[in-house]
């Protein structure tokens, strides 16, 4: 067996300290870093720096959001899943609607897919919210078109929606036009649950040196 790391706090000092060597993070700020920077931890690959559009403020617009009690709005499980909950600032709540009983006969009703028939659940709670989308490509269509029609705004969209058939469009038009909200967004076809709750994660605790 070759040798290998084993100690917690080695291996993360190591991991980030390969992605600071190894992506291009120069053109954001100090808050955007950090969240790249997870990002990039939580799926290896230190190109998709290259390839996240943002909106200027958005770290600050998330980290605050959480810092006031925000709730984490979620589009599956696997993102709520990922959000390390003891990093949450005032443990703030972390909202999946996907499996709620209700989203099954909407989807029908609007026929449309369980995921963006979720996203009508999250009306009440949407105002301020931090939105982490990383698997339905129609989830965050359907939000970007209740927007349209005057919903609440959140605080931040993270946009990390991951598949072959509208995962870069859906991103494109978030980018495009993020509806007066702050954003962040993959572009293309990669995405992901654990980047977007990695994105999550970024925000609530910065990473995992800087956390007491």
């Amino acid at each position: 067996m070759r040798p290998y790391l084993k100690d917690p706090a080695a291996i993360y000092a190591e991991s980030f300290a390969t992605v600071r060597r190894e992506a291009r993070l120069d053109r954001f700020d100090a808050g955007m870093a950090r969240l790249v920077t997870r990002v990039i931890h939580s799926c290896g690959m230190v190109e998709i720096a290259d390839r996240l559009a943002f909106s200027e403020g958005a770290f600050e617009a998330g980290e605050t959001a959480l810092r006031a009690g925000a709730p984490v709005i979620c589009d599956c499980e696997m993102v709520g899943a990922g959000v390390i909950r003891r990093n949450l600032p005032v443990e703030n709540e972390v909202i999946v609607t996907l499996n709620d009983h209700r989203t099954h006969g909407l989807a029908r009703d609007l026929g449309t897919t369980r995921s963006a028939a979720a996203v009508e659940l999250w009306r009440d709670r949407l105002d301020g919210a931090v939105v982490a989308i990383g698997n339905a490509p129609t989830a965050l269509f359907h939000l970007l078109e209740r927007l349209d029609e005057g919903w609440p705004k959140p605080a931040v969209i993270l946009g990390f929606p991951v598949g072959f058939v509208g995962a870069a469009e859906s991103k494109a038009e978030l980018a495009a036009n993020p509806r007066g909200c702050d954003f962040v967004a993959l572009r293309g076809r990669r995405g992901g649950s654990a980047m977007a709750s990695a994105a999550v994660n970024a925000l609530a605790a910065g990473l995992p040196e800087e956390t007491p």
